[in-house]
């Protein structure tokens, strides 16, 4: 019988414990470790990926009104954030309003204008007149605050009243004053109209307060409103110059106005320098009538005066009865502002009147002479003196290929340029104004701006924050799963070794148990054939079959060791 060939070992597939059973110390350990990692990396992208978007609760609070504020906000259990430099603090955006709402309800924060509200608690028992006062001046400021926070260009506002206290005595009393410091948003400025309306607004709202005791400043410091003109006029300075710049301004947008449709946009620069009289001067004068005639004069006063032995009875008419004895006297033929003398009735009867003689009568009459007075007071902010200086670009022309020149403009076009500049500012020569108007190219000076590099941009860096935690955890995961889990993982799946002791006719009995067996075939007649030889796989199965009935224990073992999924020993 010919010996027994050696068989292929033919290994079964392990279980997952079986694997983690088979891999050592170190290679379990790592496993362990990547999977806990990958498992806190997903936890984490998940927690960064649904986290609030925050928003301002309350921004540029005092110290004490934020420490109560983040108090409040711990006993309610509202997350928060502080903003770079701790000036505002941020809560969830689904939060802002409601907790805006709560916290409004317990009076905070305390920093927010209070009006005549102070009122309502101002009634209690106990309650001094000076209190009740200082609460009613505290409540007055509250409101004025809030009036002047009302318009547009005023960002904050403070007002404080001086409010003396009145006595009986009408001499002693004092004015009523006030302060007020507004802080103005960006870019703003109040104008004269807006300031003098705060100042009217403060003064009419305190009784018996002049809008001269107002004083406004701004939040640097600097005194807006006009100070008290003091008869020397250096309080005017500021509203002088103010008048000069509106002038100026207005001149030159005017020939701007006027140029720009024939010269084109952007191709005329004008700058206009008016010289204003802001003297005061006042003149009186009088001035008298030639004398007039007596019928058209007024007679301001008469005096007459009688004298003579017949003086009794100079008054009584004499002479032969009659109306030619019964005349009045003549007129007098004096100067107006003379003496007149006037006749008597004696004198003008003659030898008829037997009474008359040594008789004398004198009439003194004064009449109105006409006078004039008149008093001229001259306006401030009289024009004294324009001057206006014009520059025009040259024409830009393009021919029939495309191509762009510039030309100087002609001198007659210039003449009629400046005379149209001349009538628009009302140019007058006896003032001595001038008008100067020059034709000369402009150099275009454009602005290189380097592009920033693409990662410098702020839309690129805005989208990298967003997707800074998404892509970074997936990143990261991914190198652990391929650095640390993966190769744990490609030691599981190898296959676990054979131990050689021993191992022979297990992977024989593995090897037959593996392949399907050959049936056997009947055999020729005996007288005919010659039986085949044995071929590999029934030798091999011979053999186990020996080994069987030879050794029943060991192929028992073999059968154990199949079980337990162990390799043979």
């Amino acid at each position: 019988m010919p010996a027994a060939t050696a068989l292929p070992t033919i290994a079964l597939s392990p279980t997952l414990g079986q694997k983690l059973a088979g891999l050592d110390r170190s290679q379990r350990l790592r496993l362990g470790l990547g999977v806990l990692l990958l498992i806190t990396v997903g936890i984490v992208g998940l927690v960064m990926g649904r986290q609030a978007e925050w928003r301002v609760l309350y921004a540029n609070l005092a110290d004490k009104d934020g420490g109560a504020i983040v108090a409040q906000l711990s006993q309610m259990n509202v997350p928060y954030q502080y903003s770079a430099g701790g000036s505002a603090i941020l809560v969830p955006a689904d939060k802002v309003y409601d907790t805006r709402l709560k916290l409004a309800s317990q009076g905070l924060p305390k920093g927010a204008v209070t009006g005549f509200e102070l009122m309502d608690s101002a009634n209690r028992f106990g309650m001094t007149q000076f209190q009740e006062r200082i609460t009613f001046q505290r409540g007055l400021e509250g409101e004025l605050t809030r009036s002047i926070q009302a318009l547009s260009s005023v960002s904050s506002a403070r007002v404080h009243l001086a409010l003396p206290n009145q006595n009986g005595f009408f001499r002693d009393q004092q004015k009523a004053s006030a302060s007020v410091v507004v802080g103005l948003n960006a870019g703003r400025t109040l104008d004269r109209n807006q300031l003098a309306g705060i100042i009217h607004l403060v003064s009419s709202s305190v009784p018996e307060m002049d809008p001269r005791a107002v004083s406004v400043l701004d939040d640097t410091g600097k005194l807006l409103s006009t100070p008290v003109n003091d008869g020397t006029g250096a309080g005017n300075d500021a509203e002088q110059l103010q008048r000069v710049q509106q002038i100026e301004q207005l001149y030159a947008s005017r020939i701007v106005d006027i140029l720009e449709p024939v010269v084109g946009r952007q191709n005329v620069r004008a700058q206009v320098s008016a010289e204003l009289d802001f003297s005061q001067t006042e003149q009186t004068s009088e001035q008298f009538k030639p004398n007039q005639s007596p019928d058209s004069s007024a007679v301001r006063s008469q005096q007459v005066l009688e004298s003579g032995a017949g003086a009794s009875i100079a008054a009584v008419a004499t002479g032969v009865p009659g109306a030619v004895s019964n005349q009045p006297p003549g007129p007098s033929s004096a100067p107006i502002n003379g003496t007149a003398q006037t006749p008597t009735a004696a004198s003008a009867n003659g030898a008829g009147g037997a009474g008359g003689a040594g008789a004398r009568k004198e009439s003194i009459i004064n009449y109105e002479v006409d006078k004039t007075v008149r008093v001229v007071r001259a306006g401030t902010g009289n024009i004294k003196r324009i001057s206006a200086a014009v520059v025009i670009n040259h024409q830009t022309t393009t021919d029939a290929k495309g191509k762009t020149s510039t030309n100087p403009i002609s001198d007659a076009q210039l003449e009629k340029l400046t005379s149209l500049v001349r009538e628009t500012i009302g140019f007058s020569k006896e003032r001595g104004d001038s008008v100067n108007v020059v034709n000369a190219p402009f150099t275009n000076d454009k602005l290189q701006v380097e592009p920033l590099p693409i990662w410098q941009q702020p839309v690129l860096l805005d989208l990298l924050r967003s997707f800074a935690w998404p892509v970074g955890t997936l990143l990261f995961g991914a190198l652990v799963l391929l650095g640390v889990i993966r190769p744990a993982l490609n030691a599981l799946a190898q296959p676990v070794p054979a131990r050689e002791s021993g191992a022979t006719t297990a992977a024989a009995l593995d090897a037959l148990e593996s392949e399907p067996p050959d049936r056997p075939m009947l055999s020729a007649p005996a007288a005919t054939a010659q039986a085949p030889e044995a071929t590999p796989g029934e030798l091999a199965l011979e053999d186990a079959r020996k080994l069987t009935r030879d050794n029943p224990a060991a192929v028992a073992n073999i059968v154990k060791s199949w079980i337990n999924g162990e390799a043979p020993a």
